[in-house]
């Protein structure tokens, strides 16, 4: 699976994508994919706690062939069982720890492998309320309104070599990472772009889209709204 490839070509079909985001901690984290349709693109698995089990990457199999993507908070939740591994760095860490500890505990393990592994930018957006992302990080959310850092950011991440940028609210976020940003940062860089937090609607989803985001991801909404899966459509 290549990743970015797969997003790229997307976009040149004029094709917005969709991810359905599980966390393995939640315990109805399964129950949205019985309402899977042909409207979602890719399984993201991930949370900011916790363990990525083999079991859970079995049970997905088992009710979709849809691709999975890792979405890791820790060198805990790595598994080579999963088709592709998003390898973060937080650009708004303020902690050594998340900015180079993580990875490198994670690096010999990818390196077994044949995982696809995608070094990206992870760039945390105020999202009106504190995040367990930016509690664990100690990570500091670029102010919605700032636009000309959150440009700066996006085009440090593709000076540093990174292949994929996420532009993040944070899990539950009050806010989606607004349009304005979303456009900002499109117009001053070519790499993949992946939204997500806060968003709860197919209009959000679609607004997300339309302003330069390849890829939407949503999970807190389905946790408790899972049924919910089936008025998202974007295709």
């Amino acid at each position: 699976m290549e990743l970015c490839r797969q997003i790229m070509q997307a976009r040149k079909c004029g094709h917005g994508l969709f991810a359905l985001l599980l966390d393995p901690d939640k315990k109805e984290a399964l129950q949205p994919l019985q309402y899977l349709n042909d409207q979602v693109d890719y399984i993201f698995v991930g949370g900011s706690t916790g363990i990525i089990s083999e079991d859970f990457i079995v049970s997905i199999r088992h009710q979709t062939a849809l691709p999975i993507v890792l979405f890791p908070g820790s060198p805990k939740q790595f598994t080579p069982s999963a088709d592709a591994l998003l390898f973060l760095t937080p650009m708004n860490a303020r902690d050594a720890k998340w900015l180079i500890d993580q990875q490198v505990a994670v690096a010999p393990l990818v390196a077994q492998c044949e995982i696809d592994s995608v070094p990206t930018a992870y760039i945390l957006i105020d999202g009106g309320r504190v995040s367990t992302t930016q509690r664990l990080m100690q990570a500091e959310p670029l102010p919605r309104t700032d636009l000309s850092r959150i440009k700066a950011y996006a085009q440090a991440a593709e000076q540093m070599g990174k292949r994929l940028i996420y532009l993040e609210a944070g899990s539950g976020a009050a806010i989606p990472v607004p349009e304005e940003v979303i456009r900002a940062v499109r117009e001053v860089t070519d790499l993949p772009l992946i939204v997500g937090g806060g968003i709860r609607t197919p209009e959000a989803m679609q607004h997300a889209l339309d302003a330069g985001a390849d890829l939407v991801v949503i999970g807190n909404h389905f946790e408790q709204n899972p049924q919910d899966l089936l008025r998202f459509s974007h295709k």
